[in-house]
């Protein structure tokens, strides 16, 4: 499985199946969610939510609506919003949680953010080792192609360190 670190949009880009950035109640507000969501339009939102809320480290697929994929996995790796933050353990779930619904769909392409970090309050660098790792140990069905994006110059030199760094 060839693993990449990106720089850009996640809403802007192409694969099987991108990432959400989740709560556990699924709805789609800020960040990642919200980058997702207008470009997607607001079903995407009342989808994801029909679907929630899911436990801390579990993820739910939704349709793509707008955006350039077959799903949208919704990855819980925070408490619902205002309920607390993410944790190590709730990113390694989310992470892993994620690869293995790809595979179980058939995904050959994936896109994650750096979940739990940013809105969700767990360090980043720290955050982006925990996914790093989950991706590198993953043993992958039918996923070839994943892309850990970052959004701004600092994220992604932050992240593509960390990675150089697994």
């Amino acid at each position: 499985m060839e693993f990449d670190v990106v720089q850009g949009d996640i809403a802007a880009q192409e694969a099987d199946a991108l990432v959400n950035a989740a709560g556990t109640s699924l709805r789609m507000g800020s960040g990642v969610a919200g980058a997702l969501r207008r470009a997607a339009g607001e079903e995407i939102d009342e989808e994801a939510r029909s679907k929630g809320p899911v436990d801390l480290g579990e993820v739910a697929v939704t349709g793509p609506y707008d955006l350039d994929a077959e799903y949208v996995i919704h990855a819980a790796a925070m408490p619902h919003y205002g309920d607390g933050q993410a944790t190590a353990d709730s990113i390694r779930d989310a992470t892993r949680n994620a690869l293995e619904r790809a595979d179980e769909l058939g995904c050959e392409s994936l896109v994650f953010p750096a979940l739990g970090c940013g809105v969700a309050g767990f360090d980043l660098d720290d955050g982006a080792a925990i996914i790093c790792e989950e991706i590198d140990a993953y043993e992958a069905g039918t996923l070839a192609d994943v892309r850990f994006i970052a959004y701004s110059d600092e994220e992604y030199e932050t992240i593509r360190a960390v990675a150089a760094s697994i």
